[in-house]
């Protein structure tokens, strides 16, 4: 049996940032994957958005230290992971949304975000060419950001060995003991492990390996699409959201990249509940011809590519994070919603701080993030 002080389920968005910062403390890590390689999983479907702009503290807080993280990744580390400092633009063209947004601003800044009211002449200077008609302002957080998340799973990967941390790639969980609330035994396809501490960072996959420990949590995987084109002189700079409802989706947002490309992702309404992550035929349509409404300048653009990945969902849209009560070597970093990237840096660095520092700062994420919370609430920026 392979003994480890540290052992994290799942070399994604989570478990790469984790496996380095508890690495970096000078405690033996394991990190056990069941794909043949890092971010194989939902990795590799995120669209880059980095955002501390939540309505809530737990989540501000972690983004934004994900953003100090991910923003000097190449000062500080010499990984060029395409970190672009655009912010994040929510334009407004209805009154109940201007209502919400200007009511929730007041609730972000008291959580020290740096965030403002912009007039419908200060957007069309920040988006030059952006729709005009019936736009009543909106709120701008120039802070948030966005990077490639296949190199910055490299990075991560590669500061992870480079701390000692070790993989075991093509290995699945395929069952887990526990005695006197304790998990004393992992088994895989092809080894056996014990740890001090057990993390489930598996993604979409979370509540099947909360379901080997005989414990059940409520994280439900649901697909979205998205799209990349080819890239195109600078147009604009910040992740636009366009928060509007229409038929069969709730929300969309795109960005154009460090490279130039222009990235862009839609809700479905009603929710795709499942695994399939299948493209489908409706997707290009169905957003094309909203992103075409409030930004006529991406009319000629060519779409290089789309693809569907998976948002593990829990019931009021905020992650799972905290220690199982029945088994007290068992730690949950399960349900990010689709943000998983833009948590795991700064979740990573909390975790390990928590957990081998014995730092307390961050006690009230685990609060409001416990898995024994009610799931009453929902998160008005999911």
């Amino acid at each position: 049996m392979r003994k480890y002080d540290i052992l994290i389920i799942g070399a994604g968005s989570i478990g790469l940032p984790a496996a380095y910062y508890f690495a970096g403390k000078g405690v033996s890590v394991a990190v056990i994957e069941k794909e043949a390689s890092v971010g194989r999983g939902q990795n590799k479907a995120a669209i880059g958005g980095i955002r501390a702009t939540h309505s809530d503290p737990a989540k501000i807080a972690i983004c934004q230290e994900s953003i100090r993280q991910v923003s000097t990744m190449e000062n500080n580390h010499g990984f060029d992971v395409n970190w672009k400092q655009g912010g994040y633009l929510y334009p407004v063209y209805l009154e109940k949304d201007k209502k919400s947004l200007k009511s929730l601003l007041e609730i972000q800044k008291q959580f020290k975000l740096n965030i403002d009211w912009l007039s419908p002449a200060e957007i069309s200077v920040l988006v030059s060419g952006i729709n005009m008609q019936d736009l009543c302002g909106g709120t701008f957080s120039p802070e948030d950001g966005s990077a490639s998340p296949l190199l910055l799973a490299d990075a991560y990967y590669q500061l992870a060995k480079k701390a000692g941390a070790q993989f075991y790639f093509n290995e699945e969980v395929t069952s887990i003991k526990t005695e006197n609330k304790r998990i004393t035994e992992i088994q895989t396809s092809t080894e056996s492990y014990s740890a001090g501490l057990v993390i489930n960072c598996a993604g979409a996959y979370g509540r099947d390996i909360a379901l080997l420990t005989g414990q059940d949590f409520p994280v439900y995987p649901d697909s979205h699409e998205a799209g990349i084109t080819q890239p195109v002189k600078h147009l604009f700079d910040p992740m636009i959201v366009d928060i509007r409802p229409a038929d069969t989706s709730k929300n969309y947002y795109f960005y154009q990249n460090s490279e130039g490309q222009v990235v862009f992702c839609i809700t479905p309404e009603p929710a795709k509940v499942g695994l399939d992550c299948d493209n489908t035929s409706e997707f290009l349509p169905q957003i094309v011809k909203r992103m075409i409404d409030i930004y006529p300048r991406l009319r000629n653009l060519h779409v290089r590519r789309t693809w569907r990945g998976l948002y593990p969902m829990t019931p009021d849209g905020f992650p799972i994070i905290g220690i199982n009560r029945d088994i007290e070597n068992n730690l949950l970093a399960i349900g990010m919603c689709g943000q998983g990237f833009m948590l795991g840096p700064g979740l990573g660095k909390i975790l390990a701080e928590t957990f081998v520092d014995g730092n307390s700062e961050h006690d009230f994420i685990y609060k409001q993030l416990s898995p024994y919370r009610s799931f009453d609430a929902e998160e008005m920026l999911k």
